[in-house]
């Protein structure tokens, strides 16, 4: 029941991540806004969920896991309601944010399950976790676009109402009591930790709007820069500060770390570049010509892949070790690229390439938490599950923005638009199997003691 409740958690937040997609080109005439302004219903939810998921991880090791996982769900039902009564951008901003933060429900529910006694049933319920991620986002997009459709576009946001109640009702009932370690809280740490990611994340979501040599971007990410540099020296001098850059600098975990920066990256450029050239008119060189429903339904048969890879990443890691798993699925993922590098020319060589690439990424990203917390003490998982999490953000806004840039740079001029070339296409798909082969050697390299929570590495 544990497994199903933080599933179902991790599946609810992952759909509000995608939740506002289908809708993104109609939000300037829906807000009254400019576009520019609208691009933010999107990013201010990635940015809050990638600065605060440490955070959220650190405060359940201090205050407890389930009374950290509870509110984090509130935050969710508080946001999405609104964002459903939002009458103008800023609140629906305000109403975004908040859903952001809820994404430290999957960090938080990670460390939950590395708790639970039975090594088996952790590592599987790790695996669902992890695959949730992909599954309720690549889920989310046909089913708002659906909702769309049928009814009124603040049915989106209701909808995810309904999913937070549900989900915190379940998780009362189900998630037992976890004390905290009751130390003091690194405010300050916090604050800095939030103002400098905020600062290049910023920089890298709005970059291609601003221009990337425009003041304003060289500024962002320059005083992004220049505060997480003062934070830095500043958590080296605490005995007890919001993320233990010590620990999170040794090998085992700092290269599984960076290994999850590749894999993230890698796993973005599918879900970016595959949704694009679906949809281009079929007149172009690259384009199949699909709706966005139909191109998001092409979408739904990886992520239920997804799901059922998770229990065989489960077993692949109880059998041979999660260092295994997580190198033999970036393996796959490449896999996956390699096929649509040869084939691309039919929906259904999509359909394939990214089913293979989705099965391969979950069964590392459902090893990679297991990795992390064999490296750190039991009472710091929810901090290194968090961290961990953030480098997986890293690694999406990177390959989204890069995949952004590589398809911006290569186009020709179809129905009075600009449309990316097939060899900007092929281009993003290298460095997709490139990136999940970088994953590979670093977790491999990341050869580790195993010193925290028992598992087989």
């Amino acid at each position: 029941m544990i497994v199903l409740a933080l599933s179902l958690a991790a599946t609810s937040v992952s759909f509000m991540q995608t939740l506002v997609v289908p809708i993104q080109n109609h939000l300037p005439q829906l807000l009254d806004s400019t576009r520019s302004a609208t691009a933010w219903v999107l990013t201010v939810s990635l940015v809050a969920a990638a600065v605060t998921t440490p955070i959220s991880g650190r405060l359940a090791d201090l205050w407890g896991k389930r009374r950290v996982l509870l509110a984090l769900v509130v935050l969710l039902i508080l946001g999405s309601l609104i964002a459903a009564l939002a009458s103008g951008l800023w609140w629906l901003l305000l109403g975004r944010a908040l859903q952001g933060v809820s994404m430290g429900v999957i960090a938080v529910g990670i460390s939950i399950l590395g708790d639970l006694p039975d090594r088996r049933l952790s590592v599987t319920g790790i695996a669902f976790v992890s695959a949730s991620l992909g599954f309720g986002g690549a889920l989310g997009l046909p089913l708002a676009a659906w909702i769309v459709q049928v009814g009124d576009w603040k049915a989106l946001f209701w909808s995810t109402v309904g999913l937070g109640v549900a989900n915190l009702l379940v998780v009362w009932f189900t998630v037992p009591r976890s004390p905290g370690t009751g130390r003091r809280v690194d405010l300050l740490g916090a604050a800095g930790l939030g103002v400098g990611l905020s600062g290049i994340l910023i920089a890298v979501s709005q970059g291609p709007l601003w221009g990337w040599t425009s003041p304003l971007t060289l500024g962002v990410v320059g005083g992004g820069v220049l505060v997480l540099a003062g934070w830095v020296l500043f958590e080296l001098r605490l005995d007890e500060p919001i993320v233990d850059l010590r620990q999170f600098s040794r090998r085992p975990v700092l290269f599984t770390n960076l290994g999850a920066v590749a894999l993230g990256f890698s796993f973005f450029v599918m879900e970016v570049a595959y949704l694009q050239i679906l949809e281009l008119p079929a007149h172009t060189e690259a384009g199949l010509g699909l709706t966005m429903f139909e191109a998001s339904m092409a979408l739904v048969p990886p992520s239920l892949a997804m799901m059922a890879a998770a229990p065989v990443g489960a077993r692949i890691t109880n059998r041979y070790g999660a260092r295994v798993s997580t190198c033999a699925g970036a393996l796959v993922g490449a896999a996956g690229y390699g096929l649509v590098l040869l084939w691309h020319d039919e929906v259904w060589h999509f359909i394939l390439a990214g089913t293979v690439s989705c099965v391969g990424v979950t069964v590392a990203y459902a090893a990679i938490p297991t990795l992390i917390m064999a490296e750190v003490p039991r009472e710091a998982t929810g901090s290194a599950v968090g961290v961990n999490a953030l480098m997986r953000s890293v690694g999406t806004s990177s390959g989204a923005t890069v995949t952004g840039m590589v398809l911006a740079s290569r186009v020709v001029i179809a129905d009075g638009a600009e449309v990316p070339v097939l060899s900007a296409f092929l281009t993003t798909f290298t460095a997709g199997a490139v990136a999940a082969l970088a994953c590979v050697v670093l977790v491999w390299l990341a050869r580790g003691s195993g010193r925290g929570m028992p598992a087989a590495v």
